[in-house]
């Protein structure tokens, strides 16, 4: 197999040296077609998508420059997601997003979504360990996860009082350009 990823990484021009162990490389080409160094052929979006569903590590690589464009095809696949069906983020949400870049809380943003994401996904994992077999509707999810939310709300608000109480101001209520209530 690591003769076959030299093989197929070296046709590509892309040396042998490039890819991280472990991660599987696919090359994105001028005409907009993705190639998969390890199965030596070309696949579609929804072929990345099986694979980030499948929890495989990979990434999309220029097929000229090597830039890597990883970012690029999830947002690509997020895109497609968000317009072909129910989607995940309200107008309101995405809104708040684009408002946090630049803004000074861009870095400390992307860290917590995904910690929370991560928190989410743990949570997840360990109830459904505990109730195996139990069908668990998105209404239930939605009730257990406003409980969350309300907590993790509960748990800013505090930790911006004592902020303030030691003499920091640090607005967590209200996102950068947006109106405060």
């Amino acid at each position: 197999m690591a003769t076959a990823r030299k093989k197929a990484a070296s046709t590509e021009g892309t040396s042998a040296g490039d890819a991280k162990p472990g991660v599987r490389i696919l090359k994105k080409y001028p005409n907009r077609r993705l190639y998969d160094t390890q199965t030596s052929s070309y696949i579609t979006l929804a072929d990345v998508k099986v694979m980030v569903l499948d929890g495989i590590d990979f990434e999309v690589h220029d097929a000229k420059t090597h830039e890597d464009l990883t970012r690029s095809i999830l947002l690509q696949i997020i895109l497609e997601e968000e317009t072909g069906g129910v989607p995940m983020f309200s107008t309101n949400s995405l809104a708040q997003i684009i408002r946090f870049y630049g803004g000074a809380m861009q870095g400390v943003m992307g860290g917590l979504l995904e910690r929370q994401m991560q928190a989410f996904t743990d949570m997840q994992q360990r109830f459904t360990e505990q109730t195996p077999g139990s069908p668990f509707s998105p209404d239930a999810w939605t009730g257990l996860m406003g409980g969350y939310a309300e907590q993790s709300k509960n748990l800013m608000n505090q930790w911006q009082e004592q902020l303030k109480n030691a003499g920091v101001m640090f607005p967590f209520g209200t996102p950068p350009g947006s109106k405060k209530p």
